[in-house]
Formats: structure tokens, sequence, C-alpha cells
């Protein structure tokens, strides 16, 4: 039996706030296509790089009206997002990934989904060279290298469709971390795999290399797609 088709809509360099609005439309795909089996769920995967620097944040570390004004002086635009998770980085040079995957169809709790992410996400790693990644269990949730944090993980499911996902640092400037508490983990740090490889990792890159684990992990076949139209 074939693996089932995730469609992949890569979006290549594009403001975060857009290629989350292509992800709702695909959350929107994939609610209109269910029906009883033997009809196939709608699945993607979302890619980009985000044009700008942003900072964004889920349901709770959301900056006092004081410390998004220093963020906004710094150059970075804000977000709230629907999503797990405190307040991270978005910029040039890291790989957006969003999964919109029915976790009903496949048969997969929300706690064993973010662990398959992170297990994409230390394969990629593993595939390029960075062969200490791991990920951590909770309140550390992501993939580290050694005592950085190379790969943030905040995902947000509503009726077993998921959205939001993960964020790995290729060639981001780090500086721009020292800013915020990284997912509210004080004491920790940022890294990303140039910085650990010792040589420049772009995003594209690394889109072969995460697909392939992508498709390891959730057992499937990715094709490459238009982006979902309203």
């Amino acid at each position: 039996m074939p693996a089932p088709a995730v469609r992949a809509v890569s979006l290549g360099l594009r403001p975060y706030e857009e290629a989350l609005r292509v992800q709702q439309r695909c959350v929107a795909a994939a609610r209109a296509a269910r029906g009883p089996p033997p009809r196939p769920p709608f699945e993607c995967v979302v890619l980009s790089e985000p044009a700008r620097p942003v900072y964004a944040w889920g349901l709770r570390g959301a900056p006092t009206e004081r410390e998004a004004e220093r963020l906004r002086a710094a150059g970075a635009g804000l977000a709230a997002v629907r999503r797990g998770g405190s307040v991270t980085f978005h910029g040039p040079g890291q790989l957006l990934a969003f999964p919109v995957l029915d976790l009903k169809a496949r048969g997969i709790q929300l706690r064993g989904f973010v662990e398959r992410l992170q297990d994409v996400a230390v394969r990629l790693c593993r595939r390029v060279g960075a062969m200490s990644a791991a990920g951590r269990p909770p309140p550390y949730t992501g993939v580290w290298v050694g005592e950085g944090k190379v790969c943030a993980v905040g995902v947000h499911c509503g009726n077993h469709i998921t959205s939001h996902g993960l964020a790995l640092n290729c060639c981001t400037d780090l500086s721009w971390f020292e800013h915020i508490v990284p997912c509210g983990l004080e004491g920790t740090t940022a890294t990303s795999l140039s910085h650990e490889l010792g040589r420049h990792v772009t995003v594209e890159d690394i889109l072969e290399p995460f697909l392939e684990s992508f498709q390891e992990v959730f057992d499937c076949t990715v094709v490459f797609s238009e982006e979902p139209r309203d």
C-alpha cells in the first residue's frame, strides 16, 4: 500500500504573516476535505524563510507594552499567534515548517506529534553533520546541540488538525535572540547550524534533508504543490 501523500507548499523568502495566511488556507482545506473513508485527508507542510525579523509569542509570554516598544525599536515586527510556547524570534536564515496534518486520521496524540516533529529536526541536523543534536522534554521542548537550542517547536491543534510547527536556525543572525528570553527559558542560548558546523548553511541547503526526514518520521510521500487559494 503506497504511503499517503503530503503536499509540500514551498514559499521561499516570504513575510512571516504571509506564511501564516497560507497555513490558515491549508487548515481550511484540510477541514473541508474531511469525509468518511476511503476519502484521503488533505495534508500538507508549509515551508518558508521569514523575509523580515519578527518576534512571535503563543498562549503565554506576551511582552509588556514597554518590552514591545523595545523590540520594535530594534527593528522587528511583533505577532501574537495561536500556538503553544512563549516568545521566540523568526527571521532570515531560518526554516519555518508548518505541518497541517490530521492527527485523528493518523491515530497520533498531540504529544506524540510534537515528539515526531523533534525527531524530524534531529534527523535533519544529523544528516548535515550536527551529530549531537537531540530533542528534550518539556519545558525544554525543541532540538538542542550541546547547550544551544537550534530548533524551536510550538504547535496548535484544532479539531485534530495541526498548525504551526518548527523553526530551525540555519544561518540566522543570533544577536536577535539577545533581546528576549527565548521560549521563556532563562539562562539558555540559541544556536544555528552554521555556528555549530563552522560553515554557511542556508535554508535552501537543508530543504532536501528536511523533506527526507519528514517522510521517514511521518511515513508519507511528499509531493510539491501550489498554495491553496481562498
